[in-house]
């Protein structure tokens, strides 16, 4: 896992995109502060910029790099989630700009996974995380299933993991600091 790990955070380092197993679906990743890769995850997916992406953190303490004020609630979310949950929080900060939500929010899930949590703190940073697939199709449920057009777009993929299948998106929640908690997806 190391050296796949190494591999990864060369190429994110130099604003390179990344194929890689999540702990829900794989995922097409990038630096989540540098800009002109998540411009290159947009172009791939050919999905609208006004759609906001998900990103990974390894752990709370990471969050509040990226969120001004994180809602008491969140902690709750955390410690009674019985699967993956991406939490979509106000007030983002220090993320590329076209990351962020016209609202000025940001979606963020602390993976469960061995691989993502130590890909995110050799990264030092928040990683986008988002399906591996053009926008408007379908959901690739493993590996096998990703598209010729998102493997040869990226800059390296992962190699771990290929033959497992793949769980559900995560839950989506958002969040706001006035206390509203709105289930997006559950």
């Amino acid at each position: 896992m190391q050296t796949e790990i190494n591999k990864a955070i060369q190429v994110l380092k130099q604003g390179g995109l990344i194929l890689y197993p999540t702990d829900t679906v794989w995922g097409i990743g990038c630096d989540a502060t540098n800009e002109e890769a998540v411009k290159k995850i947009y172009k791939l997916k050919e999905r609208e910029d006004s759609k906001a992406l998900i990103c990974l953190v390894a752990d709370d303490r990471m969050l509040t790099r990226y969120i001004k004020q994180i809602p008491h609630a969140a902690i709750s979310i955390f410690e009674v989630a019985d699967k993956p949950t991406t939490i979509i929080y106000d007030d983002a900060q220090n993320l590329a700009s076209n990351l962020i939500a016209n609202d000025g929010s940001i979606a963020i899930r602390i993976p469960d996974d061995d691989f993502c949590f130590s890909l995110s703190r050799k990264l030092n940073g928040a990683l986008v995380s988002t399906s591996a697939n053009i926008s408007g199709l379908p959901t690739p449920k493993s590996f096998k299933e990703i598209s010729k057009a998102i493997l040869k777009g990226v800059d390296y993929v992962v190699n771990l993991h290929q033959n497992k299948a793949c769980s559900k998106p995560s839950s989506i929640i958002k969040l706001s600091n006035s206390g509203v908690v709105k289930v997006i997806r559950a």
